[in-house]
Formats: structure tokens, C-alpha cells, sequence
């Protein structure tokens, strides 16, 4: 199959960003291994295109999901690339275009949130408000994830290049393309980060600053405390194992504790209603 230049930024950040098969399996094993049962319902919020939803109904018939989102062209993006191709499928999805503090949908085994959308939220009130609705939003055993980053490098400027190779991607091969990540500055005051991601295609073309990021940078005890604060049972931590030789975490989480520092880190921070299943 011979390689297409694409210049779509949603596809490029889905194709660099985006590893919804990864995120789905750990959640799906978590989610069992804790309540013994199987995951059925999933709310993706701040869900974008809604990749992440839209392979959750794809993988099972038993499967449900909503995804809320504030962008209208962002969702019918995910509606005419995504949705479109899950025939009857289609049919246990729902998206809204909706205020995650405000839209309700019936009670999901787990709500996602993602690429650190939930960053938006500036202060603790807001951010502690956020993880409310979310409760409000769960069955009594479900279980809320995000994802969070960190590290020694990452209140410094930088501008760090990627190579993605040539990438499978709904029917088409998606040429290599170099993704950039940009940290633009950091204000130590408030922790106000801002960030974007360009890319560069084969052709020499550049998609500058496609996606840009206003955020406050929550640290993990942050994220604990105003879970618990918030009235979740628990909050926990998973981390994957540094790679000396790659410079890069290993993929394999694991619930922690205790953790070392290093240049840059991506994890997941969990929280849990209620108290598990028996063993």
C-alpha cells in the first residue's frame, strides 16, 4: 500500500498523540481486576473526535459509550470519520456537544479523561467541581481515569521532534512525519503551561502549531487529594518502568506508591467509588 501525505491535523495528532487500544485494555483489565466484571459502559469526556469511544462500541456488542465534547466541528469530524464506519454499532453511541460539568448521561462503569483535557480547569475549585459531576456520573463501582505528566524537564522551554513512521489509519497509509512538541513557557507561580504540537510532512510542508494548550500543570498529589476531596473513595497512581537505554518509560503500569523522578513522565491517576468486589 503506498503511503498518502496527509495534511489533516486530526489524523496526524491520532496517528502520534492517540493510543486508544492501549488505553482501552488497561482500563478494561483495571476495571476487572478490581470488580470482577467485565466493562461494558464508558463515558469519554472532553472526547474530541471520539476515537477512544468509538472503538469501545466497535470491540463488543455488548458495549456502550457516550462521548461529551464543547466543539461542534470537532465532533462531526469524529461523526464522518469515526461513527460513519461502525455501521450498526453506531447505533450504543452517543456523542454531545455539552459541558462536562453540566451534561448528564446514565451512570458509566468508567469516565476517561484523556490527554489531559481536564487541565483547562485553573483552580482547585474548578478542577475539585469537575471530579464531582464526574462521581455524579458513575455506577457505585465505577472508576474515573486520567492521564497526567510530569518530571525534572518539564517546567523547562523545549521543543522536542518525533518521527512517526508511515501509520495505518482507516483504510489509508499515512506517510512519516516528524511530530513536534512545544513548551512554550511555564510560570512557576501558578504552574500555567503553555504548549503546542506542529507537525512536518514528508513534502517539507508545516502544520505550525495546530493544537495549541493553556493549562495548569497538576501535580499528582493534587490530583489525589481533590479526588478524595471530591468524594471519591480512592485515588491511585499507576506508573510504568523507566528504560535506561530508550530514555522512556517501558508501557507497563503498575500501581504505585513509590516512584523516582525522571526527565518526563506519563501515567494514570485513578479514582474509585466505593469498595471493591469481594475476592
Amino acid at each position: 500500500m503506498k503511503s498518502q501525505i496527509v495534511k489533516d491535523p486530526h489524523i496526524l495528532y491520532e496517528c502520534s498523540v492517540q493510543d486508544p487500544e492501549f488505553d482501552l485494555e488497561f482500563f478494561a483489565k483495571t476495571f476487572k481486576r478490581r470488580n470482577r466484571r467485565a466493562l461494558r459502559t464508558l463515558r469519554e469526556d472532553f472526547c474530541g473526535t471520539a476515537t477512544l469511544a468509538c472503538q469501545w462500541v466497535g470491540q463488543n456488542a455488548e458495549n456502550r459509550a457516550w462521548g461529551v465534547d464543547l466543539d461542534k466541528p470537532t465532533l462531526d469530524w469524529g461523526r464522518e470519520h469515526h461513527v460513519s464506519r461502525l455501521d450498526g454499532a453506531a447505533e450504543r453511541l452517543e456523542l454531545i456537544q455539552g459541558d462536562v460539568l453540566t451534561t448528564r448521561t446514565p451512570p458509566a462503569d468508567i469516565v476517561a479523561a484523556l490527554n489531559f483535557s481536564y487541565s483547562i480547569f485553573t483552580t482547585r475549585d474548578q478542577l475539585r467541581n469537575y471530579f464531582a459531576q464526574v462521581r455524579k456520573s458513575l455506577k457505585g463501582d465505577g472508576m474515573f481515569f486520567l492521564d497526567a505528566f510530569g518530571g525534572k524537564d518539564t517546567p523547562d522551554e523545549c521543543l522536542e521532534k518525533r518521527k512517526i513512521p508511515a501509520t495505518k489509519y482507516n483504510g489509508i497509509r499515512v506517510a512519516p512525519f516528524t511530530y513536534i512538541w512545544e513548551q512554550e513557557k511555564f510560570n512557576i507561580i501558578d504552574n500555567h503551561i503553555t504548549c503546542h504540537i506542529s507537525f512536518k510532512l514528508k513534502d517539507g510542508t508545516k502544520i505550525k502549531r495546530a493544537f495549541t494548550y493553556d493549562w495548569r500543570l497538576w501535580s499528582l498529589p493534587e490530583l489525589q487529594e481533590l479526588l478524595l476531596e471530591a468524594g471519591f473513595a480512592a485515588a491511585e497512581v499507576w506508573l510504568d518502568d523507566w528504560d535506561e537505554d530508550e530514555g522512556d518509560g517501558n508501557g507497563i503500569f503498575k500501581k504505585r506508591r513509590h516512584y523516582d523522578n525522571q526527565e518526563g513522565w506519563v501515567g494514570y491517576v485513578v479514582g474509585l467509588m466505593g469498595a471493591p468486589a469481594p475476592r
